[in-house]
């Protein structure tokens, strides 16, 4: 696992930027510091030690250049991957695509049931945020209770590890950017504690934190987050 070591992030391009050179031969992962779905991929990148391998060409999303859309990944949307001669996005796929594709330790488990339920958990993740998104338009506590309820039943299925899998995998990545974000929000603005009377997410939460890969990668300002969930969703301030 890659060591704590500061690495140097080049800033974010804008529209007046010029492009990187495309297909040269380097891997380029386009992300954007604050975006929790292009997080997951830098963190996988950074776990398996590929800060070498992968560049980061971080992007500003507010004035992205033209090039990116006209040119590299016609959907316009961060994370995507350059890597041998094509464009790869997608994060949860790209998390399993790094992983699968370059070395450093894995981030999936052998066992089976392990990578049965991996597969549960990636089915229902994009149905917690987009259910904690809309949540946010109103009063989300009902909402908020079913999600963390389900991570902490889910934290409960195997005890060889205070993660989703047992062992840091995948499966953290693909939550905890969100988990991050809505913990502050929904603290902040609905005075709701993601870790009340769910010990093992707050322990879940805690022990990701401890993770070198992870640490690297949080530059979520937690005012800035609020002030834009608020406008984003219109939530109540």
């Amino acid at each position: 696992m890659a060591t704590d070591t500061v690495e140097f992030l080049p800033p974010p391009l804008d529209a007046t930027a010029e492009q990187p050179p495309l297909f040269d031969g380097t891997t380029r992962l386009y992300t954007s510091y604050s975006c929790p779905f292009a997080q997951r991929v830098w963190i996988t990148r950074n776990y398996k030690g590929l800060q070498d391998k992968i560049k980061l060409v971080p992007l500003n999303l507010q004035n992205r250049p033209a090039w990116y859309k006209e040119i590299v990944y016609p959907e316009n949307k961060v994370p995507s991957l350059e890597h041998n001669g094509k464009i790869i996005g997608e994060s949860l796929d790209l998390i399993k695509y790094v992983d699968s594709n370059f070395e450093g330790p894995s981030l999936l488990p052998d066992d089976p049931d392990k990578k049965k339920f991996f597969e549960e958990l990636l089915s229902y993740v994009d149905k917690f945020v987009r259910t904690m998104f809309a949540s946010f338009k109103g009063d989300p506590t009902k909402e908020a209770d079913a999600a963390f309820d389900y991570l902490e039943n889910a934290l409960q299925k195997f005890d060889d590890g205070p993660f989703l899998l047992g062992q840091f995998s995948l499966g953290d990545i693909a939550y905890i950017t969100f988990v991050e974000r809505f913990q502050i929000f929904l603290s902040e603005v609905f005075k709701y504690d993601i870790t009340a009377s769910r010990p093992r997410l707050a322990a879940w939460i805690e022990e990701v934190n401890k993770i070198d890969a992870y640490k690297q990668t949080k530059k979520t300002d937690p005012k800035e987050l609020v002030e834009f969930y608020k406008q984003r969703f219109s939530a109540q301030k």
